[in-house]
């Protein structure tokens, strides 16, 4: 892996587990002292950050951590929908084919959700979130669809930054096992409907849960 790689990486990770704040600005030169490197790698590190939409450039000079509008989620959740629908129909279809054969990467999409299951029953927020992405990032995986899974993956660290927004209610965990039941019978269109309505729920949890919260939040302060 490159030094650019690597503390693209790095700064991915620290911005997604909130050690670095949403809204915060990333000075170049403390970057590379804290990650030991040269401010060469940072700086590109940054830029590529800067594409994939985990940060934002400042109007004078340098970059900040990217704070999520309303309007950004709504945006997100508009791409995100179709292609997460398709994936799982995709991902069902591969299985079907297979049959009776498991299909490569059912084992490890079984294995995402254990491994959530074991998070949320232990607390463990950042955990959980990780394994819920990497749910995700499996069904496309197993959709096997090169020009689909470049596309999630411009999505993959906003939407896990989103994740760790909000909290994951127990009837979202629940579906999660339903759209994996639906990809495992080789059910396509059953899938497709099961991750609809996933996605649907998870975009009103995420509005309600940042932005409602929010609003009273002002109104309270206002009164």
């Amino acid at each position: 892996m490159s030094l650019s790689a690597q503390a693209r990486e790095a700064v991915r990770e620290r911005i997604v587990d909130r050690r670095y704040a949403l809204g915060s600005r990333l000075v170049e030169r403390e970057i590379a002292e804290e990650l030991q490197m040269s401010r060469v790698p940072v700086r590109e590190a940054l830029r590529a950050l800067v594409a994939e939409g985990l940060l934002e450039l400042l109007p004078h000079s340098g970059v900040r951590v990217r704070r999520l509008e309303r309007g950004d989620v709504q945006h997100l959740y508009e791409v995100w929908e179709p292609l997460a629908v398709q994936a799982s129909r995709l991902a069902a279809r591969r299985v079907a084919e297979h049959a009776p054969k498991e299909a490569a990467g059912l084992t490890r999409l079984r294995s995402t959700l254990e491994h959530a299951d074991t998070a949320s029953r232990s607390d463990d927020g950042a955990r959980e979130v990780a394994a819920h992405t990497a749910f995700h990032e499996g069904i496309v995986a197993l959709a096997d669809n090169p020009l689909l899974e470049r596309m999630m993956e411009q999505l993959s660290w906003q939407l896990q930054l989103l994740f760790g927004m909000r909290s994951e209610p127990d009837h979202m965990r629940a579906q999660h096992h339903a759209i994996f039941r639906h990809i495992a019978e080789g059910d396509e269109e059953t899938a497709a409907a099961s991750t609809l309505l996933h996605v649907r729920d998870s975009r009103a949890v995420a509005l309600r849960s940042l932005f409602d919260d929010e609003n009273e939040s002002r109104s309270a302060d206002a009164r």
